[in-house]
């Protein structure tokens, strides 16, 4: 008779906590990448140093992977973006760097050159808009119109009372159509 296969052993040299705390990091990288990613460009920071946020936002979750409570690991990341994208808007502003957004510019195989002009032009004011915006607004107006979260959603994620994110949203609602009104005003 044939002896069974030894089940596989995890890494002795490895503890079993840590080992489960690179599977959760690993999961929530696997899980969350884009939504990161997107989020930090929606709040802002310029597409030269995002991968760069990115990497910031994960690296303090994985300092705090205890903290994340299950089910709110979104919610944790987005706030950490939050912050990540403010400390990443003022370094670039006291560097003094001129934001080219190179990645912006390369073309697509589908869409025709008029196409993507278009894109890109409709990008540049989305991002117009959002930057005019407060802070606070911005982040409600982003998740509840482009990531589309629910506003309870939302107000786990920032940590709001339901009436404050709907005050919010409504504000937001009215600044962006107002910021629009203008430049199609100047157009």
């Amino acid at each position: 008779m044939a002896e069974p296969a030894p089940s596989p052993k995890p890494d002795a040299t490895l503890p079993v906590v840590a080992v489960a705390s690179n599977l959760r990091l690993r999961e929530l990288f696997d899980q969350h990448l884009d939504f990161v990613w997107r989020s930090l460009r929606r709040l802002g920071v310029p597409s030269t140093v995002v991968d760069d946020a990115a990497q910031e936002v994960f690296l303090v979750a994985s300092r705090r992977l205890a903290d994340i409570e299950l089910g709110r690991e979104r919610s944790f990341l987005f706030a950490t973006a939050l912050r990540v994208a403010s400390d990443a808007r003022r370094a670039v502003a006291r560097r003094g760097e001129h934001v080219d957004d190179a990645l912006d510019h390369i073309a697509d195989d589908a869409p025709s050159p008029a196409e993507l002009a278009d894109r890109q032009r409709a990008r540049a004011a989305l991002d117009r808009v959002l930057d005019g915006m407060d802070l606070e607004l911005r982040a409600v107006f982003v998740l509840y119109e482009l990531e589309e979260m629910t506003m309870a959603e939302i107000g786990i994620t920032l940590d709001l009372a339901p009436g404050t994110v709907a005050s919010r949203l409504r504000r937001a609602r009215e600044a962006f159509q107002a910021a629009v009104t203008r430049l199609r005003r100047s157009a």
